[in-house]
């Protein structure tokens, strides 16, 4: 799966009307609604071209008129903006304890989120039956499915889910956890445009990367071992569960299939100066800052996010981890930030990643 936030530009091989769809396209989703007078300047793509292009993307509902802009001179123009709202596609996470489903349509805007408890021995049967009613309600909508991504690295999970939604043009992918927040993070975060990592608490510790605007998959950091052989992982020093069981030491964490539940109270007691807890933050914290580090070290990337449970106690994990990563990386324009995306960035990264098969041109068949 590949994304890219760079402005296309016209290209000139076999299919060059697939490609200059795909620049429209792009365009709009980059800078908003436009005129197409402001298309073709931005694009260069001549007037006549865009104007064919964009009356065959209004006939398949993916753009509309808006009405008309009177900011220029002469004749107002007809703005132009994304529809899409014919096409939808949809994000299934599996996180401790839950299941979310996120669908959004093609202009981006979210259909519906869910979030659903699951029993771990049924975890197939249920991430299917929840992708059924997903797109069962997708459907009834009157929207075409265009593809749905599961938060799973395992392909097996992904035939179960591909065969019982017996769609022949429906794309069914899976990921890595971290991977999908971090298509996200750069669609929808705020930090798009430069080289990311995301770093989530649910695996462990897990990280995702976007590397000249393309994903990689992601991976478990956590496993790294911080000193000689025997030692302890990251994921023993810096995991959310370990957090827990320094700061909370009358939790239970085994107990617990989500540990939301204990990340508040964490928060509560920081808040309320308790030094102990004070303490387990400032340690997960340093011990975090050297698992950045390793990243830095190896790929440089200008922004770090940290994700799900990591960002709702970013305040005090953020001013540690800051300190280690200045000491052990080499990386100094990399900066530390708490992600904005709660706790579902995996389903949204899985739900809008599918976008891009229309942002580059592959149209899908009109519906209705």
């Amino acid at each position: 799966m590949t994304t890219t936030r760079a402005e296309p530009q016209p290209a000139d091989f076999a299919d060059v009307r697939t490609t200059n769809l795909a620049v429209v396209l792009r365009h709009l989703r980059a800078h908003g609604p436009s005129s197409r007078a402001a298309i073709a300047a931005s694009t260069g793509l001549t007037k006549a071209t865009v104007s064919s292009l964009t009356g065959d993307l209004i006939g398949h509902r993916l753009l509309r008129e808006t009405g008309l802009s009177g900011n220029r001179i002469g004749r107002p123009a007809t703005v132009l903006a994304l529809d899409g709202s014919a096409y939808a596609s949809i994000g299934i996470q599996i996180s401790p304890g839950q299941l979310t489903a996120l669908a959004v349509d093609y202009s981006g805007d979210q259909l519906l989120l869910w979030h659903r408890a699951f029993e771990p021995h049924r975890l197939d049967a249920e991430v299917v039956a929840l992708a059924q009613r997903a797109a069962s309600r997708v459907r009834q909508q009157g929207r075409h499915l265009l593809g749905l991504t599961v938060a799973t690295p395992s392909p097996e999970l992904r035939e179960l889910v591909a065969g019982s939604l017996r769609q022949k043009d429906l794309v069914v992918t899976v990921a890595h956890h971290a991977a999908l927040a971090a298509v996200a993070e750069q669609r929808r975060g705020g930090d798009a445009g430069g080289d990311l990592a995301y770093v989530s608490s649910f695996c462990g510790v897990e990280a995702g990367l976007i590397l000249d605007g393309n994903l990689l998959r992601g991976g478990r950091l956590g496993s790294f071992t911080l000193g000689p052989a025997g030692s302890p992982t990251l994921r023993d020093q810096a995991g959310i569960e370990a957090l827990v069981k320094r700061a909370l030491p009358d939790f239970d964490p085994a107990a617990l299939a989500d540990l939301g539940p204990a990340v508040e109270q964490v928060v509560i007691r920081a808040r309320s100066g308790d030094a102990a807890t004070l303490a387990a933050l400032a340690h997960t914290g340093g011990y975090l800052g050297q698992g950045l580090a390793v990243l830095t070290n190896l790929v440089s990337p200008d922004v770090l996010v940290l994700g799900d449970h990591f960002a709702t106690l970013a305040d005090w994990l953020i001013p540690a981890a800051t300190a280690e990563l200045a000491r052990h990386g080499n990386a100094p324009q990399a900066r530390v930030v708490a992600s904005r995306l709660g706790l579902h960035a995996a389903a949204l990264g899985g739900a809008v990643s599918h976008l891009d098969q229309v942002d580059t041109g592959r149209i899908p068949q009109p519906v209705g």
